[in-house]
């Protein structure tokens, strides 16, 4: 079965820790294509920066020549917040047959519970959790009970089952984040080597989070 990893956020602006750990999923679990989808209006936070279009254009500079990574912009040309059950399911009606891992990292696992229509998710699609030092799996609670019951440490089961796996994935953590980012742009200073150089000419050029 061809696995599809699903890669959503906001991507304001996008850099190599989000490509690092897309790339280790694509390897370590043999994922034929992972999709990015910028967000066009999250509900879970403020909103982005950098306008939607630009962003766009961020990932798909950032993403171009790498075998395996696709853009989806669906999201950004969606009207109201860009829920992800909405985008899972259009993605299981376009791919009824393929297996679909939506990934996370665990600091937005553990904030699961506070997703819109959250419960909706594992009947739609694989969690791929991507692992960052510091956190625990939660052993309790809802989260903790939906990991006893849904948890697996074998890959195959991404690959046999459409949905309905967690999997939790060791990556390479780069202390990198988009808000600092943004803050060390908007003082001047150069973000030369924590993103590709085509992200990082498109930002220089746009002006996008300068004050």
């Amino acid at each position: 079965m061809n696995a599809m990893g699903i890669f959503g956020g906001t991507f304001d602006p996008i850099h190599y820790a989000h490509l690092r750990t897309a790339f280790e999923l694509q390897q370590g679990l043999r994922l034929k294509e992972i999709r990015f989808l910028p967000a066009g209006n999250p509900p879970h936070r403020d909103q982005p920066c950098a306008e939607a279009t630009l962003r766009l254009r961020m990932v798909r500079a950032a993403t171009a020549g790498q075998a395996g990574f696709v853009v989806d912009e669906r999201e950004i040309h969606r009207t109201g917040p860009s829920y992800t059950v909405d985008t899972l399911r259009e993605l299981r009606a376009e791919y009824p047959e393929r297996s679909l891992c939506l990934i996370v990292g665990m600091d937005a696992f553990l904030g699961l519970p506070q997703w819109y229509q959250w419960r909706e998710l594992l009947p739609l699609a694989h969690l791929l959790v991507a692992h960052r030092p510091g956190w625990r799996v939660p052993g309790t609670g809802a989260l903790g009970e939906l990991v006893a019951k849904c948890g697996t440490d074998r890959i195959g089961d991404l690959h046999e089952l459409r949905f309905g796996c967690i999997y939790i994935h060791a990556v390479t953590q780069l202390e990198i984040s988009s808000t600092d980012l943004r803050q060390l742009i908007a003082t001047g200073r150069d973000p030369r080597f924590l993103m590709p150089d085509p992200v990082r000419e498109l930002i220089l050029e746009t002006n996008c989070y300068s004050l």
